[in-house]
């Protein structure tokens, strides 16, 4: 646990920075570089969709050729640089677009082009690469500092995963407050600033660790892996084998190369002879029985030769991809946080007493309600469970999960309902076409904050722990990096969803639901209702999958 402290004190830097950016960033584009709405929005989307897609990335590398260590000080190094162009460009009135005011100007705002706007986009891309790296690595490195072959070290490692997501939020409080404060009064050259010092400063902070840190020896490349099981098992199949290139015995099987031991590694399993040693697998199993052809005494090419661990690798990443694939709509209902939520509390009264609250700060109710929720949910909930249960684990990773996708469905039935409030208070004031705030709180809102934020606090971190612990651990940081990629393509799904729904519902007598620049003239309780069919749909999807799921401690 000590050495896992240092990664969640660089976590709480790491996504203060990202965050920073992430939520105020579309601000920047449209006021400074002068994108229009549509198109600020979609830079904004593009980008941190592409940087939770780089996690990817980072998660193969580390898997593949480098440690996590040294992929997350790449991966840092590459985030200190892009902001550093961005403080520049932010800093410098000679490398942004001449400024404008759209209202009074005659002639229209001039969109940053050429050789700055070249600028704009190297330093936000490689701050996506950086950002893509830290995902993929950051939280795979804290959990190998744990050890699974006992008890301890795995209920520790849970713990990790907990307090991970909670030092995520704390960095995004920090964010969404101070920063975006200082962005939008000081000046974004020094918003910019402070998310430089931040990741400068986390790289010290890691490396103060190093002397306590676990570093897992890189294994070879595991796509490469999946592709050869997969090409070995169609090939075998496909061309056909005689009865002596039968798939290998228990005596033939080749066994798995001899894992690389470091010194202290030796020495401390001399100190703790309880360990378990991982024993090679002597004959495939029986689930996904087309993969066991790729198990044969002559295979077809040499270069296709196949153990029979790596095809029970193989099947354990298949299995675990529908997980992944029921989690991608309940990101796209987060998704709505930060587009339709926002719009929504713009229209209502947002006065605390004699203070404003921006619309764009309302993040701050599921991060504060997550930072609250992580301790009691690992200091209250998982020990009652455990005694509840009599397991180890109290409530296992596929309850965790489920958990929160059922949440999600809640969050946009309560969406629903309160936008219907909402527009009920715009009619009967008469205020469905007046820019005046309505006379109802954005406290409303809250409610669907806080459910969402429950959701993402059980599946991400659920998710996070289910794929490191069920992946192979050749293949973990990879594995684990499909909870940041979930994010990404639930980002990217959200907007073709919108886009499928106004071209349904756009017809020659008929407004699309999701059209127009008054939000009081949007269908959007109608849309909020569809996401929770499909949210329960998915839920029902999801069920399927866990129940026929065994882990591998059961296998």
């Amino acid at each position: 646990m000590l050495a896992a402290s240092f990664v969640l004190v660089v976590e709480v830097l790491e996504n203060l920075a990202f965050l920073a950016n992430a939520s105020n960033l579309v601000l920047y584009m449209a006021e400074y570089m002068h994108f229009t709405p549509s198109n600020a929005a979609n830079s904004v989307t593009n980008f941190m969709g592409t940087a939770f897609l780089l996690a990817l990335l980072g998660g193969f590398l580390s898997d593949a050729f480098f440690t996590s260590y040294l992929i997350y000080l790449i991966s840092a190094v590459l985030e200190f640089l892009g902001l550093v162009i961005l403080t520049v460009q932010a800093h410098s009135p000679s490398l942004k677009p001449p400024p404008c005011n759209a209202e009074t100007s005659t002639t229209p705002c001039q969109q940053v082009g050429g050789s700055k706007a070249a600028m704009l986009f190297i330093g936000l891309y490689t701050v996506a690469l950086g950002i893509g790296g830290i995902k993929g690595s950051l939280p795979v490195h804290g959990a190998e500092q744990f050890d699974e072959s006992t008890p301890q070290g795995r209920k520790q490692r849970s713990t990790f995963f907990n307090y991970f997501v909670f030092c995520l939020s704390c960095g995004g409080l920090i964010a969404v407050t101070f920063v975006v404060w200082i962005e939008d009064n000081k000046g974004w050259q020094w918003g910019f600033v402070l998310c430089t010092i931040a990741i400068l400063v986390s790289i010290p902070i890691f490396l103060a660790g190093s002397c306590f840190y676990r570093n897992k020896i890189p294994c070879g490349s595991p796509l490469t892996t999946i592709c050869k099981v997969l090409l070995a098992a169609i090939l075998n199949s496909c061309l056909g084998r005689s009865s002596s290139n039968a798939i290998a015995s228990t005596a033939t099987s080749p066994p798995p190369p001899p894992t690389r031991i470091s010194k202290e590694e030796e020495e401390s399993e001399e100190e703790e002879p309880n360990t378990k040693a991982i024993e090679p697998v002597a004959t495939p199993s029986e689930s996904l029985k087309f993969l066991n052809r790729a198990v044969a005494k002559r295979p077809v090419l040499n270069l296709l030769h196949c153990t029979t661990q790596q095809v029970e690798d193989v099947k354990i990443v298949i299995k675990i991809l529908p997980i992944f694939a029921c989690t991608i709509m309940l990101n796209c209902c987060l998704a709505q946080l930060s587009t339709f939520s926002v719009q929504q509390a713009a229209t209502m009264d947002t006065r605390v007493g004699s203070l404003t609250v921006p619309p764009a700060s309302l993040p701050i109710f599921p991060i504060v309600f997550i930072m609250i929720l992580a301790p009691v949910y690992d200091h209250l909930i998982i020990p009652s469970a455990r005694k509840v249960t009599k397991s180890e684990m109290g409530i296992s990773h596929l309850q965790r999960i489920g958990v929160g996708l059922f949440l999600s469905i809640v969050a946009m039935a309560i969406a629903a309902l309160v936008e219907i409030k909402r527009k009920r208070v715009a009619t009967e004031n008469g205020l469905l076409d007046s820019p005046n705030p309505l006379p109802i709180s954005f406290f409303w809102i809250a409610f669907q904050y806080l459910f969402l934020g429950s959701a993402d606090l059980f599946t991400l971190a659920g998710l996070l722990e289910f794929f490191f612990t069920e992946a192979p651990s050749r293949m973990r940081s990879l594995a684990t990096s499909l909870s940041w990629a979930s994010l990404a393509v639930g980002y990217y799904l959200s907007t073709v969803i919108v886009s499928i729904v106004n071209s349904v519902t756009g017809h020659s007598k008929h407004q699309p639901w999701l059209s127009g620049t008054n939000l009081n003239h949007y269908h959007l309780e109608r849309f909020y209702w569809v996401m929770c069919v499909l949210s329960g749909l998915n839920f029902l999807h999801y069920l399927f999958w866990a129940n026929r799921y065994k882990y591998r401690s059961k296998r």
